[in-house]
């Protein structure tokens, strides 16, 4: 990201973070105007002192644009934008963005289909929440990211060895939703001054909780060729709308969506900030295009023309991109082997990308987009999506 915002034209870029200057390569670390290091990024009180210090460290000069990809950092950036009269979202949306519960609110109020919901800020809400919505229900967060503490609760029992395990309080609420069933996709969409200008959308192979449920499995994203798919004409017209009701500006978000199996559609969640899971690479190989580029001179220069050249549109997608995450199954606590690489480099190695291979010693992650990654690419979307299951049918990681 920094890389990215600081080759873009008219700028001096400062940056605020928990770590110190001498992290960043020595060349990137001397192309900043400042560098303030603070405690805890996502403390507004903290961000803003940064900001201020920033500003005395560049004679004075306002800062323009304050932006970040960390999703827990969408309310304090939105909170000292508003203090400092900085442009950007502001907190309302962004806790639309953030807040399941309210986005889901808002959501229905503008008749967009996504599950039933209850916070719940006890125990005891929680049992009567699911009562009322009945199982399965899915458990998460209320303000989570990356299906974290995300789970499918069956029954009262499941529940509450739930809540013993993730405890709820008035400052911890949990949110228990309608399990949504169907194929879950993504739309990543690219938003100026409030108007949809450009959309791409992702396959799910399985879903990232189908993944969370079952350590066998290991997760693939497939972003077709075909962008303007006229099978999710729907879903993208839903996205926009969502994207409207919840209040975006300018900017990438990240919506994840469901096709139920009689073809209606229900919106997930939407973040507003650009994709994890090397999902701006999938784009950018995709596209031949620096998509995190992209990302940063919106939020600078509110359009796309700093990072394309002087163009004012993303360019033509070029190929199908899938990836291949590479999750270690076993219940060691350390990556012991890696089996089946060979194999794919030799099969597959003209449409390898990108490759970042689970390291032996470490500890897995756990996480569904586990432990290394595969990012393969071809012009032919049956191509890459075969690709992709001769990955995750021949490569082992073992813990």
């Amino acid at each position: 990201m920094i890389e990215a915002a600081v080759g873009l034209p008219g700028l001096r870029l400062a940056v605020v973070s928990n770590e110190p200057q001498c992290v960043l390569p020595s060349a990137l670390a001397a192309s900043l105007a400042a560098h303030w290091q603070v405690d805890d990024v996502t403390n507004p009180e903290q961000l803003e002192q940064a900001v201020l210090g920033v500003q005395s460290l560049t004679g004075g000069l306002p800062v323009s644009a304050l932006f970040g990809a960390y999703e827990q950092l969408q309310e304090p950036l939105a909170r000292v934008r508003e203090r400092l009269g900085i442009d950007g979202m502001r907190p309302d949306a962004a806790r639309r963005f953030r807040d399941k519960d309210v986005m889901k609110q808002a959501l229905r109020r503008a008749g967009i289909p996504c599950a039933r919901a209850v916070r719940a800020h006890s125990a005891d809400e929680a049992l009567a929440g699911a009562r009322t919505l009945g199982y399965p229900l899915v458990a998460k967060p209320v303000a989570g990211a990356g299906a974290r503490h995300t789970e499918r609760i069956t029954n009262t029992a499941a529940l509450a060895h739930y809540l013993q395990r993730v405890p709820v309080s008035p400052n911890a609420p949990v949110l228990l939703e309608e399990l949504l069933v169907g194929r879950e996709y993504s739309m990543e969409s690219i938003t100026i001054g409030g108007r949809t200008v450009w959309q791409s959308h992702t396959r799910y192979a399985p879903s990232p909780l189908e993944v969370l449920e079952h350590p066998w499995m290991q997760w693939c994203v497939l972003l077709p060729r075909e962008q303007e798919d006229p099978s999710v004409a729907d879903a993208r017209a839903m996205v926009s709308q969502a994207l409207v009701a919840l209040g975006m500006e300018t900017g990438v978000s990240h919506a994840e969506w469901f096709r139920r199996s009689d073809g209606s559609l229900a919106l997930s969640e939407i973040a507003a900030r650009p994709p994890g899971a090397h999902m701006t690479t999938l784009i950018a190989r995709a596209h031949d295009v620096d998509f995190v580029k992209v990302w940063a001179a919106m939020q600078i220069h509110g359009a796309l023309h700093a990072a394309l050249d002087g163009g004012d549109t993303m360019p033509p997608r070029r190929y199908a991109v899938g990836a291949a995450y590479l999750r270690a199954q076993g219940h060691g606590s350390r990556i012991t082997h890696v089996h089946g690489v060979d194999q794919i480099a030799r099969s597959l190695g003209a449409l390898i990308t990108d490759a970042r291979l689970p390291v032996i010693g470490d500890h897995p992650t756990g996480s569904y987009e586990g432990d290394g990654v595969l990012i393969v690419r071809h012009p032919e979307t049956a191509i890459v999506e075969a690709a992709l299951q001769e990955i995750v049918s021949t490569v082992r990681v073992v813990a």
